[in-house]
Order: structure tokens, then sequence, then C-alpha cells
């Protein structure tokens, strides 16, 4: 039996999900990092 027309679009939106998904942890993670540096450096300082 043929896939149907609408696998490849199902697939692209699944991707395009997990790519968003992987971009906003990597923000994410970005973030607490800075937020973790610049604790740090005041602690240090003060």
């Amino acid at each position: 039996m043929a896939k149907s027309k609408h696998t490849f679009a199902k697939r692209q939106r699944e991707m395009e999900k997990k790519l968003k998904a992987e971009e906003k942890r990597a923000r994410r993670q970005k973030k607490k990092e800075e937020t973790d540096t610049s604790t740090d450096t005041d602690t240090a300082n003060g």
C-alpha cells in the first residue's frame, strides 16, 4: 500500500518542532550559564 501524501508534511512538522525545541533548550541553557557566571562574579567581588 502506498504512503499517504500527508506523510511527508507530517514528518516536516515533527522535524520543525524538534528543531524549535532544541533551539529553545539551547537558549535556556545559555541564559542559565550567563546568570550563574554573573552571580559568581558578584559574590567574588562583594
